[in-house]
């Protein structure tokens, strides 16, 4: 079993900055891929971003894309998103996620098997 704890959300501005942390405890760490995803309001939850179990490679949706970067820190078991240049429609709960054997296809994370509660993100106008 992994578990899974986000932080880092929060009320920003347009424009403005955020960091998501995901702190994990269980089983190894190191040998999960990791991955954030978002849920808004009435809509269906979608990928985000995904990093390989050594952080040498990442994925991410095209419409965050330049804008956040997803890393991870073996030693502190601890997966990042930082957020930059946020717009209200990046309004969401955050899912932090692990996958032993997740892997990228068509634009979407699949493999995910354990799943965080999420950290709620609101960017105003």
């Amino acid at each position: 079993q992994v578990q899974l704890v986000e932080s880092g959300g929060g009320l920003v501005q347009a424009g403005g900055s955020l960091r998501l942390s995901c702190a994990a405890s269980g089983r190894t760490f190191s040998s999960y891929a990791m991955g954030w995803f978002r849920q808004a309001p009435g809509k269906e939850r979608e990928f985000v971003a995904a990093i390989s179990w050594s952080g040498g490679s990442t994925y991410y949706a095209d419409s965050v894309k330049g804008r956040f970067t997803i890393s991870r820190d073996n030693a502190k078991n601890t997966v990042y998103l930082q957020m930059n240049s946020l717009k209200p429609e990046d309004t969401a709960v955050y899912y932090c996620a692990a996958g032993e054997k997740g892997y990228y296809s068509g634009s979407y994370y699949y493999g995910m098997d354990y799943w965080g509660k999420g950290t709620l993100v609101t960017v105003s106008s």
